[in-house]
């Protein structure tokens, strides 16, 4: 089933996203933008909370870090949007790696309460307007937008076209991700930590590798979402935001199909039913509590493999 959908369902799902703005008003394509690039930052935390099984809640510091770069870069230093993508995708990523080291021994709730401080304190060090470059409670506004050839004049048909490139590049790079030995080593690492070490993983190494995977993507998203509103500011990336990203994951499940539905889930949905605000929230909320009951590893879970008893017994991690 899964290799059909990787066959036929990815072409046929980018061919709809190309297409779609042709169906869409200015507010829905708005939607659309921001489902990609959600898409992205949740695929990202697909590498660290999926992937991993590590329990992460400050993904949003990685994708507001990443929208920060790229705004300071733009408005102060006078950068092309598109030029500071490598920025945006680097720091992070280093970010990612430095954070990681401290906490990644941790395990559970205790890693949880690690991931949301680091979130708390991203958070206080831009509305403080850190430097006099983040703008601070205000964020910054007046971006150059990126001008991609033939969306001169439609700067909001652009921003998602660039939007749904970096969303094929991640697509590519998860799909490589899963057929790796790395991406083996995490889903090992993901169903049993103990049993992954004794076969010779550095489960330590792993799972700073994911952070620092995890952290460069959702800093990459950072800088189309800083694109398409041509701002940032701090209500933007805190902790609320995170508990999206972390709930997209768990709702829809750890694959590439099983996020795409769970942004669909936990953010279109709401859109679509804007209308009935009142009641909304609580047929959604009771949605989730069903989902969880009847699908308790997610919508579309990915498959994740067991350690073979022969690594097992010979003690080693070694599969071409």
């Amino acid at each position: 089933m899964m290799k059909k959908i990787e066959q036929f369902g990815y072409p046929l799902f980018f061919l709809l996203m190309l297409s779609l703005p042709a169906l869409l008003d200015s507010r829905w394509l708005a939607v659309a933008t921001t489902f990609v690039v959600f898409s992205i930052v949740a695929l990202s935390m697909d590498i660290i909370l999926g992937k991993a099984g590590m329990f992460n809640m400050g993904q949003a510091l990685f994708f507001g870090m990443g929208a920060y770069i790229s705004a300071i870069l733009n408005a102060h230093f006078g950068w092309p949007m598109l030029a500071t993508v490598p920025a945006a995708i680097i720091i992070p990523a280093i970010f990612g790696v430095i954070l990681a080291g401290p906490i990644v021994h941790l395990r559970g709730d205790y890693l949880l309460v690690a991931s949301i401080g680091f979130n708390i304190v991203f958070i206080q060090v831009v509305q403080n307007d850190l430097g006099g470059v983040t703008g601070g409670p205000n964020g910054i506004f007046g971006l150059d937008m990126i001008n991609l050839p033939g969306f001169m004049d439609s700067p909001q048909l652009g921003a998602f076209y660039a939007a749904l490139i970096a969303l094929f590049l991640t697509f590519l790079l998860m799909y490589n991700l899963a057929k790796s030995k790395a991406g083996r080593a995490l889903h090992y690492l993901r169903e049993d930590e103990l049993a992954a070490s004794c076969v010779g993983i550095n489960t330590r190494v792993y799972k700073i590798f994911a952070f620092a995977v995890g952290a460069g993507i959702a800093g990459m998203a950072g800088t189309f979402y800083a694109n398409q509103y041509s701002a940032v500011s701090p209500e933007a990336f805190n902790f609320l935001q995170s508990v999206l990203f972390f709930s997209i994951v768990i709702v829809g499940g750890s694959s590439i199909p099983g996020i795409l539905l769970g942004v669909f889930v936990m953010f279109v949905l709401p859109e679509i039913f804007r209308d009935f605000a009142t009641w909304r929230y609580f047929i959604f909320g009771l949605a989730m509590i069903v989902t969880m009951i009847i699908r308790p590893r997610g919508i579309c879970p990915a498959k994740f493999g067991k350690i073979p008893k022969r690594l097992i017994k010979e003690g080693s991690y070694d599969i071409e």
